[in-house]
């Protein structure tokens, strides 16, 4: 089937081998509009390798082996490259956790048909999480304003990692001058969304905590992500801040 107008779904994974069956099964049960894209960075428990199977049973699964771990914003950069050049329409961004449920993607779709950018947001009504201490939840709404205060910007979940791109945004912001890598570019690329004038709407989702494996999330990550906005400022958004939806 022809990708043009079809969504891809990226998956980005390192050590992941639990999820990434149920996972991939789970985006494609949820729509028959997407493809799915495993983006693996040479996982020592064999994700990569168990993907592969997956994808040789399943033709609308693919896997883009890296010879490293480099990063979220890398794997997803490569991602980028690879649905640009077979001409998707739609890019969504997706975690390999279970923490964003493949039920929301039809409704994430429809949504993306009217607007440039769809974000799976916490934090708007009807939004939230399961499973967070109260500790995370409290350094997840104050990384959240800290962004949002600096930027200058009315979104209110800007670290969400669940979004979908219509593929002019990604024509549009300068990908290849992107340098976050963990967090901060998830930050980053909304950003540069609304300072490109694009349309945005946060959609409301319940992030969940994973069901197995080892959470990603590091000190190092948060760091970056809390330098990183500064330098994000080399503009400032125009008059246009985002429109944020329920």
């Amino acid at each position: 089937m022809s990708s043009r107008r079809r969504a891809l779904v990226v998956v980005p994974t390192y050590n992941e081998r639990e999820n990434i069956g149920p996972i991939t099964g789970g985006i494609l049960a949820a729509t028959a509009e997407v493809d799915v894209l495993v983006v693996d960075d040479n996982s020592p428990d064999g994700t990569g390798r168990l993907a592969d199977e997956i994808a040789a049973r399943e033709t609308r699964v693919r896997v883009l082996h890296r010879a490293r771990k480099e990063g979220l914003g890398s794997a997803y950069l490569a991602a980028f490259a690879m649905a640009l050049s077979d001409g998707y329409e739609f890019v969504v961004e997706m975690d390999a956790d279970f923490s964003h449920d493949p039920s929301y993607l039809p409704e994430m779709l429809a949504r993306a048909k009217d607007t440039d950018l769809v974000i799976g947001s916490r934090y708007v009504a009807d939004g939230g999480t399961s499973g967070w201490a109260l500790g995370r939840r409290l350094l997840s709404r104050s990384a959240n304003l800290y962004a949002r205060t600096i930027l200058g910007v009315g979104v209110d979940d800007l670290t969400s990692g669940f979004k979908c791109f219509r593929r002019q945004v990604l024509e549009a912001i300068g990908l290849s001058t992107v340098a976050s890598v963990g967090y901060a570019f998830q930050i980053e690329l909304t950003y540069r969304t609304i300072r490109s004038g694009f349309r945005l709407v946060e959609m409301p989702i319940v992030f969940v905590e994973r069901r197995s494996g080892q959470s990603k999330m590091s000190w190092a990550i948060a760091l970056e992500a809390a330098t990183r906005i500064w330098a994000m400022l080399d503009s400032r958004p125009g008059t246009n801040p985002g429109t944020r939806g329920a």
